[in-house]
């Protein structure tokens, strides 16, 4: 039977305000009479004087400042910001940061007027799901390219008592306006640059490698962005090379990999995320370097599956036009794990110090997760998620 593109409803309230010195907006930007709670990180901000631009911005504002918010955002640190908004009474938050700082605020603005308790926002065994009614309104000030929180309306928590990450989503949280200056960049070691380039490559690549529907306009937009990536990693990972349009198409590319547009109409597969985020749980390994160190045994254990696109993926993206589909495939395989390791990312379970007696533990928090039908399909049972885990194991590159 041919897949067709399914039907579906667009709709992204978020404002970007991009390019060079942005900053000095935000007062536009923000409803005046507003009480503001400026939302960050850890000292970055302060040290290179983003956090000074912003206050500057805001001067005629009532603002105050929580910062703290962890790399994987904690419900107990962002519980700590909603105590303090009812208690100050803040009705605007500012997040200033990268993914994680924003994916914390999304939460905290949700949680603010939560009836009953925060913890049922979510699912997955962590509390009973119920829906997101309203929020408080965000914007953010993006300091690092990577998740796309700025221009979507998801987020990922860590809960550190119970073991998990789990995400959530509403319209609700969705950023009023996001401000993404690329020259904020030049202040990010390689280490978050690399991160960056992979998170949003693994982002297209989870809407891209799929089964075919006939998205022509959907794909020929991951390809292009996956090319773009391709093209420039290497360039943004070096610290000292401050060019100003390699910056701008990274971050740009970094919001389009996942605020929407890729996808509306077509199958989604998201299990390499949902493998990684149990390694983050592991050990608090980087949440892009678990998707690298998995990416390469999801297409070779899902190959069958995924057979198709791979070719698609191998002629459209890598331009591999010789030999047979099977050998297209496999090499497409090897220079997408040749692109990771350009940029110094993992790919494989060892690389990042995962061991075979670790598996067990990973599956039992998939199944807790109830990550038990995962991918396109929904065929990705434990078993299969476990012949990738292995698989990532015993990879040699």
């Amino acid at each position: 039977m041919q897949q067709e593109i399914a039907n579906f409803t667009l709709q992204n309230p978020t404002k970007i305000v991009f390019g060079k010195d942005q900053i000095k907006n935000l007062s536009t930007l923000i409803p005046q009479g507003k009480k503001v709670l400026i939302t960050y990180g850890g000292g970055s901000i302060q040290r290179f004087g983003t956090l000074d631009r912003v206050r500057e911005a805001i001067s005629g504002y009532d603002f105050g400042e929580f910062g703290g918010i962890e790399a994987n955002p904690t419900f107990e640190t962002c519980m700590r910001a909603v105590e303090l908004i009812k208690k100050e009474q803040y009705d605007f938050v500012l997040a200033v940061g990268g993914g994680s700082v924003i994916d914390g605020s999304k939460f905290i603005v949700a949680a603010a007027e939560f009836e009953g308790d925060p913890i049922n926002i979510f699912g997955k065994g962590i509390g009973t799901g119920e829906p997101v009614k309203s929020a408080l309104p965000l914007g953010t000030v993006l300091t690092l390219p990577a998740t796309a929180s700025e221009m979507n309306s998801g987020a990922v928590i860590t809960f550190k008592e119970k073991k998990a990450k789990v995400s959530f989503g509403s319209f609700y949280v969705f950023p009023t306006f996001s401000i993404l200056e690329p020259e904020l960049t030049y202040t990010l070691p390689k280490k978050q640059l690399a991160n960056g380039v992979t998170d949003s490559f693994v982002h297209i690549i989870e809407q891209y490698l799929t089964y075919p529907v006939g998205a022509m306009v959907q794909d020929g937009f991951a390809e292009s962005l996956m090319k773009t990536l391709i093209k420039i990693g290497p360039d943004v990972v070096k610290e000292d090379l401050h060019d100003y349009t390699i910056r701008a198409n990274f971050m740009w590319t970094a919001t389009l990999a996942l605020n929407g547009i890729l996808r509306n109409g077509v199958p989604g597969d998201w299990s390499t995320h949902a493998l990684g985020h149990e390694l983050t749980v592991l050990n608090h390994t980087d949440h892009a370097q678990t998707l690298s160190a998995i990416l390469p045994a999801v297409m070779l254990v899902r190959k069958e599956q995924k057979f198709d696109k791979l070719v698609q993926y191998a002629e459209n993206v890598w331009s591999i036009t010789d030999g047979t589909d099977e050998e297209k495939v496999d090499a497409a395989i090897l220079k997408t794990v040749a692109f990771l390791k350009s940029i110094s990312m993992p790919v494989t379970l060892k690389d990042i110090n995962v061991s075979s007696s670790d598996i067990d533990f990973l599956i039992d928090q998939l199944e807790k997760h109830g990550n038990t039908a995962l991918s396109e399909r929904g065929d990705q049972t434990l078993e299969v998620s476990r012949a990738i885990y292995e698989k990532a194991l015993e990879l040699e590159f």
